[in-house]
């Protein structure tokens, strides 16, 4: 990536000359001139001319071509005609092995179509990766065609007359075109490809044509002069310009097509006219909205084509909007005069064109609009800058997907590491990782995908998808990433496979003529850059049913199918084949073949085995070396008397098993057949090693790489595998068998209910996208469903009339009612659950009342709903109240608003109005109900409308119009107005509903076949869509707690930002990356335009012109912030610090670091010293062993720290606490630890320290309050020098040249500070410099010396500035981040910056000194970005070894980065919650520990090392309490946790195989406890209102819920086994739960008897306010651990005390006094020790044996965690997200 820089002072540097003529026609864009081929094309290049048309020695043409004198120009044009377009035309340049090497964005075409004929234009355009595609226009062409090396674009002129055809011959008086054609835009919106260069032009007859010219600017072909010098736009030059007549109007004369089309907003109201062009362009399929006005005598309708209209001159009409296209990148961005070549980046609108423009997220074909060219020339219009853009874009992402197969279950493949299955959903490649159960994708085909193959090496993946002509894709499989896309010769591909190598690829199918084809590709180039060959094609009349390449030669394959095995062999371009004697089994038809391995793993070929299998049953081993087969074996069933199942199988003759499939390892074959199992044999067949029976045909096994697993898929699509060595069977993806019609989600437990053509219900888990339940209907087929808002009910309405309601806990029907005599189109229930309503396919609606057991029917009304609804979720529409029904009828044309109890009609709404595109009544399709303060009712048409009426009155508050071409079959708000989901065809669309003046909506595809349903999830943080599969999309925004109603905003309100979008990201998994993100090839966007860098372009960015003003982003990211205020240590009567030497904890380690301090980490790689912060502390760390040292003594967060350069000093310091009037300042001898001095004198935090170059000196800098800059001698570390700063610094720093010189940056300036010392007295003089304007930047964020006399600074908008320290003057800048840059540091030639979207990135800035010397005669202009990195979080700090390649980086997410530049590796070294740690557990063997969050993730540790092991992370949600199972519930390896999070839900995961087991739902609010039972079967679980819920550990079915403390908080459970026989009740577990209203019950239970007894109620009396200053600490209980009659309790009181209770006695036997309340609680089980934690940031440990206290400081905020481990060896404490380990010392 590079970034060319120029001198700020005006200067720019020269363009390079022209090259040759020859050089010039074979340049090639993308080739290391293509920035000079860019030049000598700029601004405009006249093809004609210069590739000499008039003397054909560079060109050709063919036919009747001849120069003729046009009248309307008055000059010569060419005349191509002839009745045979493809025999007459002009061709540039002459042959196609030749190159035209045009790199212009925009080709313009001057031609005039002749009248009555057809025309074609042909380009050739060659993409970035130097694929060429062929774009056609043509009046020939019917409808718009994309493959994917192809795109078709009918162009039609339209005479505007009643009788009209529009596709078809030019009418008489077509006038001469300006066809404008944006070829970068074509093809990434089609094609989703980066433009290279155009690489041929053929205009075919019949036309007129008078040049083509290409240029990246973009020209208005009607404004030239002065008058228009303040417009936005680039007039026409002169040369191209077509002449007007005085007085005349161009566009009366002329006509402009812009394609793909720039637009104006089209206007609310019709515009009249009183004159109208003869003609206007219509454009299609178009990636832009209609412009306005357009006049004509019917209004525009949807069209595939463009179109040339002429219309009558009195006519007018209002054009409707027209939505893009889907391509597989988002689209936001409007041009202007002068477009950026590198591609779309503008994010603004200019303020003469408000445009609306749509964002489209994946490529599809068959997506046609209409755009039109405004027929007046731009004014200037009121300033559009208000109209924001719909973010954040993507605003959705897909996260798993249901379903397996599509058109075949039998692709499914292992990865060659067997950790990860590969398998086709309809369109979609999964990746699953099959012992987590996450996914990834492959995204891009636009059908059904009918093959899979991967290389040996895992590095390359191809896929074949089913629709005719077959469309092959080659994938990088490691990154996703699409290498390349070709065609087949082969129409539809039933096979492909792979060479071990990856070099050759195989393809099998039919061709056009139904014979069977194979074809052989070269493809190992691919991964270079280079491209597919077809190295060998062959047609064969015999049936193949599979094709193998072999393993150990890569020219040899194998086949078999219908009567034939045959060995083939590439060879000299040619593929030959010979059949294998088969003897008396010619008549088997074959299905499946594999080659048998050595156990070394490379068995000479003539030892190569080759294994068929046949549906009558047969196993033939064939030889390939002498083709004969060796021996031929037959499966056979036995069955013993009247068993229908088969228990042992032999060779010999009889009825055989129909074979689907093998698959073969070194040791065995896995054999699937289509009796549904899947069984194991040795090689040698002597008896079944192992079987798995499966609910339907098994079609497809696999062997696993390491054979010890086995893949199978069958027909009824389920896949999963057979472990050998555990003989348990996983079951990894269940799927519908026929395209899914309705969805329903449930709010409790986060299951989701399917009905499908298959006949089929299915209830999923959410949460893991597992199949829960199926219910099966063989006589009637459901039609819709619904959950049951309250109850674990569903319910399903079925193709006979009848609706049924299942229960979930008992897997049956409960109620069924047969009211309906047609098919159920429509389902729903109330919000409150009391009532359900129905329809039916003749009309009728019937009201439930589902508040009675039985709920019966309560009214059926006859002919109510439009009989031909189909069945839809939004068929039916209740509003979010509960007090509205909606529903189309009693016909098509009505919508009808009802009371949902009385089903009184209140409202009937005719949307019946006259679709004049189609000559019909419009109809409705589907309603929703927006929330019930808005009052809005949505109602999508026919006409492909969305209208938005008042529910109330029936008034049209607005309308979404033309959303696509196919009517919208459901549509879905979410609960705060924001997105509007739509079922468009094949497409799922979002809009931002919250603003009138849309932006349009963003598109989203992958399904196959048509979207049947879209829905929210519960808890609206994902989307759900059905059709072929079930899609799982999470949304990408936050959600905005401060949503007003009634009434949208004025303009959008933007979502998250990008670097927001990168956190939000990154915190899915803060474990180390498994794959360094390797640095953008595209530079940074050119200085003055906010946007966040393409994703392609030349690499090249050139900053010698500053644009406009950018974004000023706020310099917060600089400033220090305390992690939480504290109230500091306290001094109270009763503390008792113990000396040194009798300690009883020792600080063992500290996990985490301070992200929200600056500077706060340094590391020395020649001594190895390495140094950090954590709250209070100094941690400085042994990188090798991760031995730690702790600094203690700063009363309150450290802020930042410097070491001296001679390493043997560290000055740290603090922000001011409570306790102290001045910020400390602590220096600190490295070697031995101690601290040598304290020194004070900023009132505010220290933001920044720093060591002169001889260390004797010391700057410290005050926060933005403080404003003060302090110097102070480090011999006696006295104060030297102190100076009140006018305006806020954000940085300081020494030259490292000069002793005597410093530098601050801040708010727009850099201040040089000159040090003049006279005898003992420091003076400092001062000089600042203003930043220049034409840098652009808001604020100086950081700063650091490069080479002499250079200094960088970076800025808050991303731009690095460079400052000549002698001259003092800017005389460079380049946009480096689109975030602040908080740090730089430097070497010679190496720039490392960091921001605050967390990207640090390596630069190459040697040219830059030359540049400040030579300036424009430098000679490079450039600067490099040689390496990225995209780390979790803000960069806070880093320290780099001399020559920047490996350093240390913290971040503000709290985790410290271990980088090396030259690995392009990033190592996590350190890393902690991000936010307060709300509990710790530890493994009952003490290996592990866990701990939970408010950043929702659970992590797991390694006790020993305090290393992160495992992380489960769920987004948008906290864990506030966690449980880890007791020994006793299982073998070690089965060792689970359970967590409890904010929204109720209760998720089991497994620590052995790290992955979630479980998700249910038993509370309502969020939890605050959770624990297991002593056997780990049971958990008990507490919430916020006061409920303690008891469930299944393994089914999740919460079968008690006890309510006693039902209104105060459940603080803590504690379970205990119960040994104390004297209390009287019967039970194996003694438990209490202690609530927040002082009160603790105790319970004893038998869960597997469901027992559970009160045995005692404890309250306690509530404290004074005062005491507790208003908030009250939490009310903790615990048994005690050495006596089980015994139990401890703290909370607020009377007094500071804990209070011990004889459960036996039934009475208080002692307590002990505190100095503080208690804010947490631990026990030790065999020391009798009690660990108490206080809000004082005080630790107490107190001897129950003795009565006697020890306190411990150390942490920076109020101890609200402390816990002992089993073995009392060990104490942890939390305060916020800091964790301290305690070593407990013996006394």
């Amino acid at each position: 990536m590079t970034a060319e820089v120029a001198p700020l002072s005006g200067s720019r540097c020269q363009a390079p000359r022209c090259m040759s003529r020859a050089g010039r026609a074979d340049a090639k864009a993308g080739s290391s001139s293509g920035a000079m081929a860019r030049a000598w094309q700029h601004p405009f290049l006249n093809v004609f001319r210069h590739f000499r048309v008039d003397e054909w020695k560079r060109s050709a043409k063919q036919g009747d071509v001849a120069v003729v004198t046009d009248k309307t120009l008055k000059g010569a044009v060419y005349r191509i005609r002839g009745s045979v377009s493809a025999a007459n035309y002009i061709q540039l340049p002459e042959n196609s092995t030749q190159s035209l090497g045009l790199t212009g964005r925009y080709l313009y075409v001057l031609f005039r179509p002749l009248p009555n004929k057809h025309f074609v234009i042909h380009l050739d355009v060659s993409t970035e990766d130097n694929q060429v595609i062929r774009v056609s226009f043509s009046n020939l062409f019917k409808e718009f065609k994309s493959t994917a090396t192809r795109l078709q674009f009918p162009f039609v002129l339209e005479a505007r007359t009643p009788q009209r055809d529009l596709v078809g011959l030019v009418p008489h008086g077509a006038r001469w075109t300006f066809l404008q054609l944006d070829l970068q835009d074509i093809l990434l919106v089609y094609l989703n490809r980066r433009y290279g260069h155009l690489k041929s032009v053929r205009l075919c007859a019949s036309l007129l044509v008078r040049n083509l010219y290409t240029s990246d600017l973009c020209f208005e072909p009607a404004i030239s002069g002065a008058p228009w010098a303040k417009l936005p736009v680039t007039p026409m030059p002169r040369e191209m310009a077509f002449p007007v007549p005085k007085g005349e109007s161009w566009h009366d004369r002329y006509v402009h097509v812009r394609f793909p089309s720039d637009s104006l907003k089209v206007p609310s109201k019709p515009m009249e006219k009183s004159g109208s062009p003869p003609e206007a362009v219509l454009l299609g399929p178009g990636p832009h909205p209609l412009p306005c006005p357009v006049a004509s005598s019917k209004p525009v309708r949807f069209s595939v084509y463009p179109v040339v209209q002429t219309p009558s001159p009195t006519a007018s009409s209002q054009a409707p909007l027209a939505p893009r296209p889907f391509p597989e990148v988002s689209l936001s961005q409007e041009r202007s005069e002068a477009s950026n070549a590198d591609g779309p980046r503008f994010h603004s609108l200019e303020p003469w064109a408000r445009v609306k423009a749509s964002n489209v997220h994946t490529a599809a074909a068959g997506t046609h609009v209409l755009t039109h060219e405004s027929t007046e020339v731009p004014v200037a219009l009121e300033d559009a800058g208000s109209c924001k853009r719909f973010l954040p874009d993507p605003i959705l992402r897909l996260k798993g997907v249901i379903g397996f197969g599509g058109h075949s279950t039998r692709q499914a493949l292992w990865t060659p590491d067997g950790t990860a299955v590969v398998y086709p959903c309809h369109a979609v490649i999964v990746v699953l990782l099959v012992d987590t159960g996450q996914q990834r994708f492959f995204l891009g085909h636009t059908d059904k995908v009918s093959a899979l193959a991967l290389d040996g090496s895992g590095s390359l993946l191809a896929s074949a998808q089913a629709r005719t002509p077959s469309v092959i894709r080659l994938w990088d499989f490691q990154t996703g990433r699409c290498l390349c896309v070709f065609q087949s010769p082969v129409h539809v591909v039933c096979s492909l496979s792979f060479s071990d190598s990856g070099a050759l690829l195989c393809g099998v199918g039919k061709d056009r003529h139904g014979r069977t084809m194979v074809v052989a590709w070269g493809t190992g180039q691919v991964g270079l850059g280079g491209e597919v060959v077809v190295l060998a094609k062959a047609h064969t009349d015999f049936d193949v049913q599979a094709f193998r390449v072999t393993f150990f030669d890569e020219t040899r394959m194998a086949s078999c199918g219908q009567g034939s095995v045959r060995l083939w062999r590439l060879r000299g371009g040619a593929l030959r084949s010979c059949p294998v004697d088969l003897g008396e089994h010619h008549v088997l038809q074959f299905t499946d073949l594999a080659f048998k391995q050595a156990r070394d793993g490379c068995p000479e070929p003539s030892a190569a085995m080759l294994f068929v299998c046949s549906r009558s049953g047969h196993i033939l081993e064939i030889d390939c070396q002498c083709m004969v087969v060796r021996h031929a074996r037959r499966l056979l069933p036995t069955q013993t008397l009247g068993g229908p199942h088969p228990q042992k199988q032999t060779f010999s003759t009889g009825p055989g098993i129909a074979i689907s499939s093998l698959s073969l390892s070194p040791a065995m074959c896995a054999v699937g057949s289509a009796d549904g199992y899947l069984r194991l044999w040795p090689l040698d067949f002597s008896s079944v090693l192992l079987e798995a029976e499966h609910e339907g045909p098994v079609s497809s096994v696999c062997v696993s790489p390491d054979g010890l697993r086995v893949l199978s898929a069958t027909s009824s699509g389920h896949l999963g595998f057979l472990d050998t060595p555990s003989r348990v069977y996983h079951m990894l993806a269940r799927s519908h068998t026929a395209p899914v019609l309705a969805l329903a989600t449930e709010q409790r437990r986060g299951q989701l209910a399917t009905v499908s053509q298959d006949r089929t219900v299915r209830i999923w888990d959410l949460a893991t996208l597992q199949q829960l339940y199926d219910f099966t209907s063989s006589e009637e087929a459901p039609c819709t469903v619904t959950f049951h808002p309250t109850r674990p009910i569903f319910f399903c309405g079925f193709s006979s009339g009848a609706v049924r309601s299942f229960s979930l806990e008992a897997a049956e029907v409960l109620v069924e009612h047969t009211c309906h005599q047609g098919a159920i189109t429509g389902l729903t229930a109330t919000p409150d659950g009391r009532l359900l309503f129905s329809s039916c396919s003749r009309g009728s609606l019937a009201q439930y009342n589902c508040a009675d057991p039985q709920w019966h029917v309560l009214r059926v009304a006859a002919d109510m709903v439009w009989p031909d609804a189909p069945a839809s979720p939004s068929t039916l529409a209740v509003s979010r109240d509960g007090r509205l029904l909606a529903f189309v009828g009693p016909s098509r044309h009505t919508v009808t608003v009802m009371g949902s109890v009385s089903l009184d009609e209140l409202l009937r709404v005719d949307i019946g109005t006259l679709d004049l595109a189609s000559g019909r009544l419009d109809s409705a399709m589907a309603v929703c109900f927006g929330p019930a303060a808005l009052g809005h009712l949505l109602v999508s048409t026919s006409s492909n409308r969305v209208m938005v009426l008042d529910a109330a009155s029936g008034r049209i508050i607005r309308e979404l119009p033309g959303v696509h071409p196919e009517p919208c079959s459901s549509l879905m708000l979410s609960e705060d107005a924001r997105f509007l989901l739509m079922a468009a065809g094949r497409a799922v669309k979002v809009w931002d509903y919250t603003t009138q003046a849309n932006p349009g909506p963003q598109v989203y595809i992958g399904h196959s076949e048509p979207v049947q349903a879209v829905t929210f999830s519960p808890d609206q943080q994902q989307v759900l869509s059905a059709g072929d599969a079930i899609f799982l999309w999470d949304i990408l925004a936050t959600t905005e707690s401060d949503q007003r109603f009634p009434g949208p905003s004025p303009a959008c309100e933007a979502g998250l930002g990008t670097g927001q979008l990168e956190d939000a990201t990154s915190r899915a998994s803060e474990l180390p990356r498994q794959q360094v993100p390797k640095p953008s090839q595209a530079s940074p966007p050119r200085l003055g335009i906010c946007a966040r860098p393409p994703d392609g372009g030349d690499g090249t960015s050139d900053t010698k012109n500053s644009g406009a003003p950018r974004t000023t982003c706020p310099a917060s990211h600089k400033a220090f912030t305390p992690a939480r205020a504290s109230r500091g240590p306290h001094s109270a009567k009763g503390t008792s610090l113990p000396p040194a030497s009798s300690e009883w904890l020792r600080l063992k380690a500290v996990v985490g670091y301070s992200g929200n301090g600056r500077a706060n980490m340094v590391w020395r790689p020649d001594t190895g010293f390495f140094a950090y912060t954590c709250g209070r502390l100094v941690v400085a760390e042994d990188l090798h062993s991760g031995a730690q040292q702790h600094w203690p003594g700063h009363p309150a967060e450290i802020s930042t720290l410097a070491l001296s350069h001679s390493a043997q000093v560290l000055a740290s310091a603090s922000g001011r606490s409570s306790t102290t009037d001045h910020c400390q300042i602590r220096v600190w001898d490295v070697s031995g630890g101690l601290c040598r001095h304290l020194i004070s004198h900023h009132s505010t935090t220290v933001l920044a320290l720093a060591f002169s170059p001889d260390d004797r000196l010391l700057v410290t800098l005050g926060d933005h309050d403080g404003r003060t800059l302090a110097l102070w001698g480090t011999a006696t570390y006295d104060l030297v020098s102190s100076t009140r700063l006018p305006e806020p610094v954000h940085g300081v720093a020494f030259n490292p040249w000069d002793a005597g010189e410093l530098t601050c940056v801040g708010q727009g300036t850099v201040t040089f500070w000159l040090l003049q010392q006279r005898g003992a007295d420091i003076s400092l003089q001062v000089h600042r410099e203003q930043v220049p304007e034409t840098v652009g930047a808001g604020e100086l964020t950081s700063l650091c010396y490069g080479a002499p006399p250079l200094l960088y600074c970076g800025t808050s908008s991303g731009q690095v500035c460079v400052w000549d320290t002698r001259a003092g003057r800017c005389f460079l800048s380049w946009e480096a981040d689109d975030g602040g840059i908080g740090l730089l540091l430097c070497s010679s030639s190496r720039l490392v910056s960091g921001s605050s979207t967390g990207r640090l990135r390596l630069w190459a800035v040697g040219p830059v000194s030359e540049l400040r010397c030579k300036g424009s005669g430098a000679r490079s202009s450039s600067v490099f970005m040689e390496r990225e990195l995209v780390l979790d979080g803000a960069v806070v700090s880093a320290s780099f070894d001399g020559s920047v390649d490996m350093g240390v980086v913290g971040t503000r997410a709290g985790t410290l980065w271990f980088i090396s530049w030259a690995e392009g590796t990033s190592t996590r070294l350190i890393s902690g919650h991000r936010s307060k740690v709300n509990e710790v557990v530890f493994s009952p063997g003490e290996s592990h520990c866990a701990t939970c969050g408010e950043d929702g993730s659970v992590r797991v540790w390694a006790l020993a090392s305090m290393e992160l092991v495992i992380q489960f992370q769920v987004l948008n949600q906290s864990c506030l309490c966690l449980a880890w199972s007791p020994r006793c519930c299982g073998r070690p390896e089965q060792q689970r946790l359970a967590a409890g999070y904010g929204d109720g839900s209760l998720r089991i995961f497994s620590v052995s195989r790290t992955a979630m087991e479980l998700k249910m739902h038993p509370h309502p609010v969020a939890l605050t406890t959770v624990t297991f039972s002593t056997d780990g079967q049971t958990v008990l679980s507490g919430d916020k209102d006061g409920l303690v819920a008891v469930s299944h550990s393994r089914t999740g079915m919460t079968f008690r819920v006890l309510s006693d403390h039902q209104g105060a908080p459940i603080s803590t459970i504690c379970v205990t086994r119960k040994e104390c026989e004297d209390l009287g009740v019967e039970g194996t577990d003694l438990w209490l739960a202690a609530s927040g209203d002082q009160r603790v019950s105790v319970w004893a239970s038998d869960w597997l008897r469901n027992r559970c007894e009160l045995v005692d109620w404890l309250s306690f009396p509530m404290p004074a306010t005062t005491e507790t200053q208003g908030h009250l600490p939490p009310s903790l209980a615990a048994f005690c651990p050495w006596d089980g009659a015994l139990l401890m309790y703290v909370g607020p009181g009377v007094d500071k005390e804990v209070i011990i209770y004889d459960l036996s006695q039934k009475q208080v036997v002692e307590k002990i006094p505190l100095p503080f309340f208690a804010m947490s609680l631990s026990l030790s089980p065999g020391t009798r020790l009690l660990a108490l934690g206080f809000a004082e940031c005080m630790l107490r440990l107190v001897d129950c044996a003795t009565g006697s206290a020890q306190d411990f400081a150390g942490h920076n905020n109020a101890v609200h965690l402390c816990r002992f481990t089993p073995s009392a060896r060990l104490l942890f404490t939390a305060a916020c997200n800091e964790i301290l380990v305690w070593e407990v010392s013996g006394r």
